[in-house]
């Protein structure tokens, strides 16, 4: 039986930048990775590994040198950009809301990407409202007058309203208390369950990428040393540069994920 295909794909890109006196700087380097339907990925290391290049490449904000992005086996660059955008959104890591109430919001991305609002009695809009843990009573308030933690959650429902097929988050929980970050943490591997997504979080909290991903990988200086089931990685890492980057960056005691 033949394998089916990973909805999200990474095949050997390649990005560099312009660096000191002109010479060309390597970002990514030959980096490959799968995410299938319903699975979330975390992708995590030190600051300028490139993670939000990655990130980038996986909508198209940005374009690789070489290699190519993959959406259920078809080549990103074969789509529009606002389309490969709609079917693969990405949040922010610092929430963006438009003026006007939660509704206003929500009804204008799917205007933006060209999608119908559901009726707001519909199960449709009830099922995202309670996977975001969302409160119905919420949809009339002013957006931005809400604390971070609800904006948050705000935009991570905007993004699934219209035809989200995998799901990209950098630095979700950057802005959150502990409590309000283990409890996104848990959404999000709702979402990816419920409906049938592949996640990708970027993120520099290993405790979050225990609690919320399937998987783990690496990335060191633009390459991935590890990758495997996230528990492993982080408690039983096999390779020397992963030990030394999880000596320097301790795993929290987290509870065992359900």
């Amino acid at each position: 039986m033949s394998r089916a295909v990973p909805l999200l794909q990474a095949r050997e890109v390649t990005v560099s930048r312009p660096g000191e006196a002109g010479r060309s700087q390597r970002v990514l380097q030959e980096v490959s990775m799968e995410i299938e339907a319903g699975e979330v990925l975390a992708v995590v290391g030190p600051s300028g590994g490139g993670k939000s290049t990655l990130l980038r490449l996986f909508n198209r904000l940005l374009e690789p040198d070489c290699g190519e992005i993959l959406l259920a086996g078809i080549n990103i660059q074969t789509i529009d950009p606002p389309l490969v955008r709609a079917r693969i959104p990405l949040v922010a890591q610092k929430p963006f809301l438009f003026s006007g109430t939660v509704l206003d919001n929500l009804q204008a991305s799917a205007r933006l990407r060209r999608a119908v609002f559901p009726d707001l009695n519909a199960s449709e809009l009830q099922e995202l409202l309670e996977l975001c843990q969302l409160n119905s009573a919420w949809l009339d308030r002013d957006a931005r007058k809400l604390s971070i933690g609800q904006q948050q959650r705000i935009c991570l429902m905007r993004a699934l309203v219209g035809p989200c097929e995998a799901l990209l988050l950098d630095e979700p929980t950057s802005a959150l208390d502990r409590p309000t970050a283990d409890q996104l943490a848990q959404t999000f591997r709702e979402l990816a369950r419920q409906k049938n997504l592949a996640i990708v979080v970027v993120t520099h909290d290993l405790r979050l990428a225990e609690l919320c991903a399937d998987r783990l990988a690496l990335l060191l200086d633009g390459s991935v040393v590890e990758e495997g089931p996230a528990t492993q990685v982080l408690h039983h890492p096999t390779t020397a540069a992963a030990r030394q980057f999880l000596s320097s960056e301790p795993v929290e005691n987290s509870e065992t994920k359900g």
